[in-house]
């Protein structure tokens, strides 16, 4: 059957669009006249696909005078009274989203197609000097032409960066922004105003060290919903869909909601301000009728992969609720820096979830369940051998012998895991990557099963529930299997479930280092 619904603006950045056709929009303008009216160059960090390119589309619009499309919209209201309002300023956009940037000159070709296309509008036959030269005429020839400053407005200025296919590369594009971007600060007296959005804020990159007048609003409280859909937002402008996916999936409107809520939202720009729920996803549940995720089928960057290649990551410390990271390190990030924890935040594989005043320092952790249970499917490959990388985790499986009771096989299951751990000359790796593996397997159990997962000392490793068992387990590393049995037994791990009438099954593995697997597990059903 056709789906006969409202327009969801799933993919489509260019708000005009967005506006003469149809789709449904979630109203951010009076973020813009705030902007504009209170100031002039901006800094917008947050994570890919959250509607960064159709905010700078939207101001764009607005600065090119375009009031037919803000019609109905906050903003008109907002500008009723200004005589000023609605006036064309020449509008200088550069997105850096569409094009790739591991070929040599990348970067200067993308820049140079820009000018040239500037150059012909404003009358300039042939641009001659450097990238930097060029753009500097062009601001000026803009203004002498209409009157009026300049608008630049700058679409996620750090994919060059990321995306550059070695070191050397990325050094070079460094160097040319050098150039081209300290047009914003020594042509200041001719720009109106400047808004550069990015998934990061590189701390040493010119950009920012030179342009030193940039307002960072990532952190902001007054500007944390710029970007994605807020629980109110979500309640004023998409009930109707909400109830038709509640139908579908044959659940309550309440339920529909809920499901939404734990997949989607989460996510805090500021330890004060409300949650905003991820809008790719939500707006493809919603479409589909289906709590999928969407924003990891879009897949994970390589250069974050990259970066946890480099480093000690501990896949367990985000299960705790005391990991703190300090406030410079979300806000600026050094390529140098060996952890990846700011970039996991920056990314939106992290998010605030408290914030210590006096040492200015914010708690993180993963903003919901799509995230958590994404980022582990997609961590488990790289802690195995690397030629199994495509090779996925078979959840599944594991989950279908933790229902059936079935040990010997859970155990078959763990040892053919074990056995494509890499064989990595420190051993501290090897201790780290047998802890994440069984940590992310008993993570990804948690979409299907209660899963508890403890860190601290005198509790048990893991504990697994079932509609018909109780599963305790406890993992030991070149000692025995025993030994972990005899920790359950003697801790007491099982004593909440004394009066509970599912099976308890109590698992003792031990994990040998030299052979890379299992070389125990013991298994004890009830009190036996």
């Amino acid at each position: 059957m056709a789906d006969f619904s409202r327009k969801l603006p799933i993919g489509i950045q260019d708000f005009e669009s967005i506006r003469k056709e149809g789709y449904l929009y979630v109203d951010k303008t009076a973020y813009i006249y705030s902007l504009f009216h209170q100031g002039k160059p901006y800094f917008l960090s947050r994570p890919r696909r959250f509607g960064k390119s159709l905010l700078l589309s939207t101001m764009k619009y607005y600065f090119e005078g375009r009031k037919d499309l803000f019609e109905g919209l906050k903003i008109e209201e907002l500008e009723k009274d200004n005589t000023n309002a609605w006036r064309e300023y020449p509008v200088f956009y550069i997105d850096f989203n569409k094009d790739n940037f591991r070929a040599d000159n990348a970067l200067e070709e993308v820049l140079d197609a820009h000018l040239k296309l500037w150059e012909k509008t404003y009358g300039i036959e042939k641009g001659e000097g450097t990238l930097a030269n060029r753009f500097q005429n062009l601001i000026m020839k803009a203004v002498e032409i209409t009157g009026k400053n300049a608008v630049v407005l700058v679409d996620e200025y750090d994919k060059p960066l990321l995306e550059g296919a070695d070191a050397e590369m990325v050094e070079h594009n460094k160097a040319v922004f050098k150039g081209f971007f300290s047009t914003l600060k020594s042509y200041d007296r001719y720009l109106k105003f400047v808004f550069i959005t990015g998934v990061t804020k590189f701390s040493k990159v010119s950009i920012f060290s030179d342009l030193n007048h940039l307002r960072d609003i990532s952190l902001s409280s007054d500007y944390s919903g710029i970007c994605g859909i807020t629980e109110t937002e979500l309640k004023d402008n998409f009930m109707p869909e909400i109830e038709v996916m509640a139908d579908k999936r044959h659940i309550s409107r309440e339920e529909c909601f809920d499901g939404l809520k734990q997949m989607y939202d989460g996510y805090h720009f500021h330890h004060d301000s409300e949650g905003v729920y991820n809008p790719f996803s939500l707006l493809n549940a919603l479409k589909e009728k289906e709590f999928g995720m969407y924003w990891f089928a879009t897949g994970t960057p390589t250069f974050l992969i990259d970066k946890l290649k480099e480093s000690d990551f501990d896949a367990k410390q985000f299960s705790t609720d005391d990991y703190y990271e300090e406030e410079s390190s979300l806000t600026d990030y050094s390529i140098e820096n060996e952890d990846p924890v700011p970039l996991f935040y920056q990314t939106g594989y992290l998010t605030i979830k408290d914030y210590d005043e006096e040492f200015r320092s914010y708690a993180l952790g993963y903003p919901n369940e799509e995230v958590k249970y994404g980022f582990m499917k997609s961590l488990a490959p790289y802690y195995l051998c690397a030629e199994d990388v495509a090779r996925p985790l078979d959840v599944r499986s594991f989950v279908k012998d933790i229902r059936s009771g079935k040990t010997d096989p859970l155990r078959d299951r763990f040892t053919a895991l074990f056995a494509r751990l890499p064989y990595p000359n420190d051993e501290k790796q090897v201790e780290q990557n047998f802890q994440n593996v069984v940590y992310i397997v008993f993570m990804l159990l948690g979409q299907f099963v209660s899963t508890e997962i403890h860190s601290a000392k005198g509790r048990a490793d893991c504990i697994v529930e079932t509609d018909d068992y109780v599963y305790i387990f406890e993992f030991k590393r070149d000692r025995s299997a025993e030994e972990a049995l005899k920790q359950i037994e003697e801790s007491g791990y099982e004593k909440p479930y004394s009066a509970d009438k599912r099976t308890l099954i109590k698992i003792g593995a031990n994990f040998d280092s030299e052979s890379r697997n299992l070389d125990g597990w013991e298994v004890v059903i009830g009190n036996e």
